[in-house]
């Protein structure tokens, strides 16, 4: 991956836990910063590195070909269930989100104190870099967003599903104007149809955002995938 390397907020006491966090198409990690800053004031998630990438610049064929920070191309407006999907950059970028896992458990975070997520195509990208990852993780969510490659997903998720019993966190605005909200319930559909656990929060009249009440269910899941060890021993690294 091409993109400048991502901008790191480093726990306040012990690290414990990761949150990897990708943003969408034509952003950059500084632009989700906001939320480990307005955690940080509330004396939230101490022990927690948040980590938010970025993204290269691509050429991105819906915009005419104009290079923008993107995570894959987008070939079309069509119909997310029918058409041409980038998958050379998808698993380009998946595996780049693999490595971010692999160099948190490579300095002591066990797999299931490292969460990944993200909004619109950075979502995209969690939900299917944190069900194909090899070891179970302590949490995926996607925002506004869409699963990918899922005609091809049942070959690419590892043979024992790891993530199988990880619980997935969307949420999606009614009247989002970029990604329909009808393709992120599919998508969860989808996930739940392969046995996934998949909490699919709905909000009414948000468009293609965030919003204050579903970065309040966010943290609530946060909370208790990743809860705080106190003085508890740092746990020993899953392999």
């Amino acid at each position: 991956m091409a993109g400048k390397a991502p901008f790191v907020v480093p726990a306040l006491r012990r690290h414990t836990a990761t949150i990897i966090l990708a943003h969408g198409l034509g952003d950059s990690g500084a632009g989700w910063m906001f939320l480990a800053e307005n955690w940080r004031r509330r004396s939230k998630f101490e022990e927690v590195a948040f980590i938010f990438p970025n993204a290269p610049n691509i050429p991105i064929t819906v915009n005419m070909g104009v290079r923008m920070p993107g995570w894959y191309d987008i070939k079309s407006l069509s119909d997310l269930a029918s058409r041409e999907e980038d998958e050379q950059g998808i698993i380009r970028s998946r595996d780049y989100f693999h490595s971010l896992i692999d160099a948190e458990i490579a300095k002591g975070i066990p797999a299931d104190r490292i969460v990944i997520g993200g909004f619109s195509q950075g979502g995209a990208m969690s939900l299917i870099s944190g069900v194909t990852y090899k070891n179970k993780l302590g949490g995926i969510f996607g925002l506004s967003c869409y699963l990918l490659l899922q005609s091809k997903l049942k070959d690419i998720i590892p043979a024992d599903s790891p993530n199988k019993d990880t619980p997935i966190f969307m949420g999606h605005g009614d009247s989002d104007q970029v990604v329909a909200h009808k393709y992120g319930k599919m998508s969860a559909d989808y996930l739940k149809d392969l046995g996934y656990k998949v909490d699919f929060r709905t909000y009414e009249g948000l468009v293609h955002s965030a919003d204050p009440e579903e970065i309040d269910h966010l943290e609530s899941y946060l909370n208790q995938q990743i809860p705080a060890l106190g003085d508890e021993k740092k746990p020993e690294t899953s392999l």
